[in-house]
């Protein structure tokens, strides 16, 4: 099982970001920060190609799994990346099928497939 679902795009950089954005409002959640990691490296003297994280959420989702594990919290919100390397971008999702491997304790039930498949579905309607 792979930990994240990563496909790349020919559409640009900003474009991509926007239309994560976009998709993540669509289907229900909200975008909570976008981290700017290649402005922030960059104020400290590092350089290097895009990368913005864009964190999101669903209230409901969020309660839910906190409620089978407190500790999931470890891996929250919900995260899609998009970067470029040697120019060409890419988008790319943690998938939550990989939860119960890190929380076998926890009774995710169909919650972390439904999630996958949502976060799968942002980043296809993107590319």
């Amino acid at each position: 099982m792979e930990f994240d679902y990563t496909i790349s795009t020919s559409k640009s950089f900003d474009v991509t970001v926007q239309g994560v954005e976009a998709e993540i409002a669509k289907v229900g959640m909200r975008v909570l920060y976008v981290h700017d990691v290649q402005k922030d490296l960059a104020e400290k003297g590092f350089h290097r190609e895009p990368v913005k994280i864009i964190e999101f959420c669903n209230a409901k989702y969020a309660n839910e799994f906190l409620k089978a594990d407190i500790k999931i919290s470890l891996c929250m919100p919900c995260k899609i990346n998009v970067y470029t390397k040697d120019g060409q971008t890419f988008i790319s999702g943690m998938r939550p099928i990989v939860l119960p491997q890190f929380f076998p304790q926890a009774n995710l039930g169909e919650q972390a497939l439904e999630i996958d498949r949502i976060i799968q579905s942002i980043i296809n309607n993107v590319k």
